[in-house]
């Protein structure tokens, strides 16, 4: 089956299946809200484009093969834990501690395209969720590289689509919060959400 061959049927229940990952709130969607709210949808798109790629190259990876060798060794899944975990809670600290947003603050510093993507490489519970993609729509190509084409191509459209939503999401959640106070409250709503995202990562 060539990859021109693949039917939309066929690949239905893989685009329904990236669809959900992607959308469910987590760390990425969490930030995606954040920085919509704090920073514009404009000056997000570096961000959420470095989250969808992380994404991509992450399933593509775990298509060829390299997710296997990185979940078979325990003690680089720790260090990556580790590394992940403080990143998303330096995250977290920074939106929780934002005040209402000033989109012409020059020092103002959304996250970037590199930032979103390392969202994504440093956390072992995207590497098994893409494993496991790798092993359940394996039959649908017919190497590993026509398989790493169309876990990437499907979970990069739908990370960069559900994280527009989200960001979008943000921008209005930034017209309805007026005051400072309320702008206090919903950072520190947003930066819990992030750090509670971390939980399932040491299951």
């Amino acid at each position: 089956m060539s990859f021109v061959a693949t039917s939309t049927g066929s690949i239905a229940p893989l685009i329904l299946f990236a669809a959900v990952a992607t959308v469910t709130p987590g760390g990425a969607t969490a930030l995606a809200t954040a920085s919509g709210s704090q920073f514009g949808f404009r000056r997000s798109i570096p961000l959420m484009a470095g989250i969808a790629l992380g994404l991509a190259s992450l399933a593509a990876a775990a298509a060829a093969g390299l997710a296997g060798v990185l979940l078979a060794a325990p003690v680089l899944q720790t260090g990556m834990k580790a590394i992940g975990s403080a990143y998303l809670l330096w995250l977290a600290w920074r939106v929780a501690r934002s005040g209402a947003p000033d989109l012409d603050r020059s020092t103002a510093a959304p996250t970037t395209l590199l930032g979103g993507a390392c969202l994504l490489w440093l956390n072992p519970k995207g590497w098994a969720m893409a494993l496991g993609a790798a092993a359940s729509f394996a039959m649908l190509a017919n190497g590993p590289l026509h398989l790493a084409l169309l876990l990437g191509g499907a979970f990069g459209v739908s990370a960069a689509v559900s994280l527009s939503l989200w960001c979008a999401a943000g921008v209005l959640l930034a017209r309805l919060v007026r005051t400072e106070r309320q702008w206090r409250i919903v950072n520190t709503l947003l930066g819990v959400l992030l750090a509670v995202s971390i939980v399932p990562m040491w299951r």
